[in-house]
């Protein structure tokens, strides 16, 4: 099956700042591409140059065969694009700025009509579709602005960390959403924090860094880039933790990372009974409690953190309010 989002050696620089080293990936007909990246890591701009808002310096992308520099016109009509900032109309009421939408992109009254109902109801919006933009919260305002991306029946949909200060139900409608869309033929390109977002949603999944593509594949195939499982070790005490690495670091098969938020020490192991078991016995004899010790298999967090050096956003921010909670 040939691809309907191409990029080729895509690079984009700001001054002296490369945001895209030569970056190339390829989605076919009805799949979802996640793009994982730390802030900076070029995830948005390559979205705004897919969707022609920006002029690459180098290489080549195409949507539906139509080059997204000589062909960005027709580009525009193949293409919804949710950004990460709401972008709706204060003053129109929530049905009037969809159906604006519907009208900007030339579709039939009745179509419209009938779209901005489902995409209302779609986003727990129904009850508020005729009240003023302004006096919507923060989250309101952002559903709107997804489901305004959603209504031109577009064969490629562009989402650019869709779900960021969504509740947990709307965020999972949204998910709901995605998929149904999904199943009926739409081609997704994702950007991500949160990495259940991307376990859930994508085919295959991107990994960003500095600008360059660090890791490819789906979410097993990157797990079984790290090998092995993780142990996790919680400390009773948050005096022990510094101890505890030391003590189980060679225990492991890659250098552990600790979570001071939860009192945790994450370590890749390669055997897991018998470490499980020379773990606890180490941290017994030199007198450090525990409140859990167990063995799980790699998660994005883990793959995440092996590729870039540092954990994604969400995840620092979860550890943060954790930390301040205590």
């Amino acid at each position: 099956m040939s691809a309907v989002i191409e990029v080729k050696e895509i690079s984009k620089r700001f001054g002296t700042t490369t945001a895209l080293d030569r970056v190339s990936l390829s989605v076919e007909a009805g799949k979802v591409l996640a793009l994982l990246g730390p802030n900076g890591a070029g995830k948005t701009t390559l979205v705004r140059v897919l969707a022609t808002l920006v002029r690459p310096d180098d290489g080549h992308a195409s949507i539906g065969g139509f080059d997204v520099q000589k062909d960005a016109t027709t580009v525009r009509t193949l293409i919804g694009l949710a950004g990460q900032f709401a972008t709706v109309d204060e003053l129109l009421t929530g049905r009037e700025n969809l159906e604006l939408v519907g009208l900007l992109y030339h579709l039939d009254k009745k179509v419209y009509r009938q779209r901005a109902e489902e995409v209302l109801e779609r986003m727990s919006l129904a009850d508020v579709c005729d009240k003023q933009v302004k006096t919507y919260s923060g989250g309101m305002r952002r559903r709107l602005d997804l489901a305004a991306s959603l209504m031109g029946l577009s064969p490629v949909l562009f989402l650019d960390e869709p779900t960021t200060g969504l509740d947990p139900r709307t965020r999972n409608d949204l998910w709901q959403f995605v998929q149904d869309l999904v199943a009926g033929g739409t081609t997704v390109l994702l950007t991500t924090q949160y990495m259940e977002e991307a376990e859930h949603l994508a085919d295959s999944i991107i990994v960003l860094d500095s600008g360059h593509v660090a890791a490819e594949g789906t979410s097993e195939q990157l797990k079984d880039r790290l090998g092995g499982n993780v142990l996790e070790v919680r400390v009773s005490k948050r005096a022990d933790l510094e101890r505890a690495v030391s003590l189980i670091a060679d225990l492991g098969s890659a250098v552990p990372r600790t979570d001071p938020a939860l009192n945790q020490v994450l370590l890749p192991i390669k055997n897991g009974t018998n470490v499980l078991i020379a773990a606890g016995r180490l941290l017994e004899d030199h007198g450090i409690a525990l409140d859990d010790l167990g063995i799980r298999r790699p998660s994005l967090d883990d793959v995440f953190l092996a590729i870039t050096g540092h954990a994604t956003e969400a995840h620092a921010t979860e550890a943060v309010k954790m930390e301040g909670s205590r």
